[in-house]
């Protein structure tokens, strides 16, 4: 049975207030598909252009024999250096291996401040360009390691120069370019940077020139010389602390020395050659993903090998590396890859755009009070927090499988090539901590403009931070990786690096034509996906609850804020079973009754009794009900409401009147729970507005003073939405409805199947006062439900109101005197905070009117003369009013008698111009007036 009522309350209604969000609904969801058509139209455009002959591998007309006939071949020789990279390789081309140098800045230098005092020059070396390279070692035989390291760099000739990679197999040529990752073309070739000759010392011309053919382009190589120093350090350890010392990190001002090698010989000798290499990656290119960019270690090998054959076999002895190639290539089409390109921060951002949709979706719902509006008719918190997560989490899983599905269709490999299961959870995962992330933003923003605003700035800040910051400590690995975790702590941060492993694997997959990431590769050391799941799945498991604390204690814009431990209510309720007694008595020991009038101080009488006994059939008691507002801009505190005691039975219509600013909806607001009273209480149904709101809401129906509706809902979908939350269901809903809408004249001509937005303003009055009695709520607050309506529809409304107040309890706020009247069978007259009188209409015209109403218009010139004539009927007569002949006057009723009044005017006719008389009864206006003024001018002597 509970689980019935709780799907009723939920997605019975959910599907009422979405079905008209439809549109938005679904161009939402297809987004991805209009940026993936998008993508592939681009993709298919520059796929053609990179189809055509400028980038086709290049081909040449070849002769086959003496006719004169040709045979088109195809290959590398006859391309450009665009074409290059399409032409099949089946045999690449071999190219000297370079020894990866320091750039001359950047080389180890030997200054005031440094512990290594055999460093060569100082910064002085800069200026002429003879700064050399260093290369450390250590070992445990110091003599053999100094004996080897004099072999490692010789200054040995090459005998013939014909063949440049015979030449640079004796030689040691280096560059401070950066490598690719490929090499079927030496990029040092092709590059701006010097190229290097590495030799014991430079004295005397020693720079180099040559040149190597590709095909029909002839590469110029020109080589400047660079002397070597190799140094010895006492162990490992030592090697270690310089080389990071001399680490370049980010834009760092302390000196930076790199070294070129590093090699520790351990317990090499004669019979063993055991030896460890430190190598310089600074240069590695970052720009085509760093794990997979080829490094310049082969010659650093090949050095100290070639110096251990020449300590033990003899110092001709070499054992050259004449270069280094490439596995050979097939043809292949240029084709643009957008997995590559886009990269991890526009599928970023293209998730994280739902996080502005779901903040807004929240904030609107509080700015407007349609939140609280429906809390009042009976839906909690927890039916709340079910739909709209359950909502939100259906549009964002169809909006992610759009995604998914539309990518993968267009051929984005970022889609294909990982395994789907994989990609499915993460985003899934994501996704539901992305909704309790936009819970939890929501309970910090009660303006719309303000939370679209931070909702935006939180994407795109994010994105950038991952691109250009998060992305860069992620590929530095030096930098703790314990220090990558706490940043992916942040939830903007764990996303960008799942996506980033994704691409990654997809990028290496396309290189390699292997398959993208899939479950095993989870298990991999420097793969972060399975840390991310964890640390988003228990955020998710966090943020969650802590968003829907923060919702009942902070609660900007959906009601009273609940008290910190409200989840221990039943605990503290059980300990303090006296808690109402006692703090009542305590509330209203305090109650200053010196300026009350005795109708205001018997109904506080009449509340303190029904408090101290049994409530019977009092559906509405309010005990000394205050509420004020706090100093601000230097402004005194500003009391709405001063100590309102209030007891309102069954099948009555009380009537609060008041000027404006006079605190009537203040008192509602708290009686309705939108505003937490400062002291005091109210009782509805013998249920306390402070702890047991949530219970109130299920009997109590509210026409709030500002209609709170949704604009793309017809008024019977409004009613059909609030009808459910009263429990109604099947034929009695629809009867209800039709009813409604009748009682309202909302019903011919299709009205109520007309969008609310489309309303006039006296349409949405009436919706409001029909939503407000739907259920038969057994408690109902009107705050000036006739306003903006014509008379015959405020007529038809005072119908509806007084047949429904039959069986409830209602409080109603007018300023229509005439209103007051016709419905309210007890007025409540509110000034400067205050109840300053109470009654029916009647009394209140007895004890506060006790004067008739003479008016009698004459000419001017007489004006005295009916002065005089009004005194003779009574000696208290008081005049209220005068303009040209027309005076008003109040005349006690206890001092004279209407047939003395026409006596007296009918003899006055003979000897006055009497244009027009008459006399009549105290009006509610008039006692409205008169206590107000009373009121204020007590006010302003205080």
């Amino acid at each position: 049975m509970e689980i019935d009522i709780l799907c009723k309350k939920t997605f019975i209604p959910c599907f009422v207030l979405q079905k008209r969000n439809l549109k938005t609904n679904v161009a939402l969801v297809i987004f991805p598909l209009i940026l993936c058509v998008l993508l592939l139209v681009l993709q298919e455009v520059v796929n053609h252009q990179l189809n055509s002959s400028k980038y086709r591998c290049g081909c040449k007309c070849v002769q086959t024999d003496g006719t004169g006939s040709c045979q088109e071949v195809c290959g590398i020789e006859y391309s450009t250096l665009d074409q290059v990279g399409t032409c099949p390789i089946p045999s690449p081309p071999k190219w000297p291996a370079f020894l990866q140098v320091p750039r001359l800045q950047y080389r180890a230098v030997k200054t005031d401040s440094d512990t290594f005092t055999d460093l060569q020059n100082d910064y002085s070396c800069l200026k002429d360009n003879s700064c050399p390279v260093t290369f450390l070692h250590t070992g445990q035989n110091k003599s053999m390691a100094g004996t080897l390291a004099g072999n490692l760099v010789t200054d040995a000739l090459p005998t013939d120069f014909s063949d440049p990679l015979k030449t640079f197999s004796v030689l040691i040529p280096g560059t401070d370019s950066k490598p690719d990752i490929s090499n079927y073309i030496e990029p040092a070739l092709l590059s701006n940077s010097p190229m290097y000759v590495v030799r014991p010392s430079c004295q005397g011309n020693l720079n180099f020139s040559s040149s190597f053919q590709l095909g029909g382009i002839t590469l110029p190589l020109e080589m400047e010389c660079v002397e070597s120093s190799v140094l010895w350090r006492d162990n490992s350890s030592v090697v270690n602390k310089e080389l990071f010392q001399g680490y370049r990190k980010g834009n760092s001002a302390r000196k930076i020395n790199e070294i070129v090698a590093a090699y520790d010989l351990m317990n090499s000798n004669a019979k063993n050659f055991n030896v460890t290499i430190w190598y310089n990656g600074t240069y590695k290119n970052d720009s085509a993903n760093s794990p997979y960019s080829l490094l310049r270690v082969p010659r650093s090998v090949n050095l100290v090998s070639q110096a251990f054959l020449r300590l033990f076999k003899g110092a001709n002895v070499q054992m050259p590396l004449e270069f280094v190639k490439e596995m050979p290539k097939a043809a292949t089409n240029l084709r643009l890859d957008f997995s590559s390109i886009l990269g991890p921060l526009f599928f970023m951002w293209v998730i994280q755009l739902l996080f502005p949709v779901i903040l807004i979706s929240l904030v609107y719902e509080k700015q407007r009070n349609l939140r609280i509006m429906m809390k009042m008719h009976g839906l909690g918190d927890g039916p709340y927090w079910l739909i709209t997560y359950g909502y939100l989490l259906i549009l964002s899983i169809v909006y992610m499988l759009c995604f998914v599905i539309f990518g993968s269709a267009i051929g984005l490999k970022f889609f294909r090539l990982n395994d789907y299961s994989i990609q499915l959870v993460f985003y899934l995962i994501y996704i539901n901590l992305q909704i309790a992330l936009g819970f939890l933003a929501a309970t910090a923003f009660s303006n719309v403009k303000t939370a679209t605003v931070v909702g935006y700035q939180y994407i795109f800040g994010f994105g950038l931070l991952g691109a250009f910051l998060f992305q860069y400590f992620l590929e530095d690995t030096s930098f703790p990786k314990n220090w990558v975790l706490v940043m992916e702590l942040l939830p903007g941060f764990s996303l960008f690096r799942g996506l980033y492993e994704l691409a990654d694997y997809a990028l290496t997959g396309v290189r390699e034509g292997t398959d993208g990431m899939q479950w095993k590769n989870l298990n991999d050391h420097d793969n972060g996906m399975k840390e991310v799941l964890i640390i988003m799945f228990v955020e998710w498991l966090i943020i969650l609850p802590l968003a829907y604390y923060l919702d009942q204690v902070i609660s900007l814009g959906s009601g009273i804020r609940k008290h910190p431990l409200f989840f221990l209510d039943r605990v503290r309720k059980t300990s303090q079973p006296s808690f109402r007694r006692q703090s009542l008595k305590t509330q209203s020991s305090k109650v200053s009754v010196e300026m009350e009038k005795a109708d205001v101080v018997q109904e506080r009488e009449v509340v303190e009794q029904l408090l101290q006994s049994s409530m019977g059939s009092y559906p509405i008691i309010c005990d000394n009900l205050k509420k004020v507002y706090p100093r601000q801009d230097g402004h005194a505190e500003k009391y709405a409401v001063r100590g309102l005691s209030l007891a309102v039975p069954q099948g009555e219509c009380f009537g609060m009147l008041g000027p404006n600013g006079a605190g009537k909806t203040t008192s509602i607001n708290m009686m309705i729970g939108l505003s937490a009273p400062t002291s005091g209480t109210a009782y509805i149904q013998g249920m306390d507005i402070r702890t047991d709101i949530d219970k109130i809401y299920t009997s109590m129906g509210v026409c709030p003073q500002h209609d709170l509706i949704w604009e793309t809902l017809t008024g019977r979908e409004h009613l059909l939405f609030y009808g459910r939350l009263k429990n109604l269901k099947g034929a009695l809903l629809q009867n209800a409805v039709e009813e409604s809408l009748k009682s309202v004249d909302l019903f011919n001509g299709g009205v109520g199947d007309k969008p609310a937005g489309k309303y006039s303003g006296g349409m949405k009055r009436r919706l409001s006062v029909a939503i407000s009695l739907i259920g038969d709520p057994q408690v109902v607050y009107m705050d000036e439900p006739s306003t903006g309506l014509d008379p015959a529809s405020r007529s038809k409304l005072w119908n509806v109101v007084k047949q429904a107040k039959r069986d409830r309890a209602i409080i109603l706020t007018t300023h229509s005197m005439e209103e007051a009247e016709v419905l309210c069978d007890r007025l409540g007259i509110f000034v400067d905070g205050q109840l300053k009188c109470i009654g029916n209409s009647r009394e209140l015209k007895a004890r506060y009117g006790g004067s008739y109403v003479f008016t009698i218009t004459t000419v001017s010139t007489e004006e005295d003369e009916v002065e005089k004539l009004v005194q003779s009927l009574s000696r208290n007569a008081r005049k209220v009013y005068s303009l040209s002949g027309t005076q008003k006057f109040e005349l006690p009723k206890l001092e004279i008698k209407i047939t003395d009044v026409f006596r007296t005017i009918e003899r006055a006719k003979e000897y006055l111009t009497i244009q027009a008389w008459g006399i009549a009864d105290t009006t509610l206006e008039d006692v409205f007036i008169k206590v107000a003024r009373e009121s204020q001018s007590v006010a302003i002597l205080s």
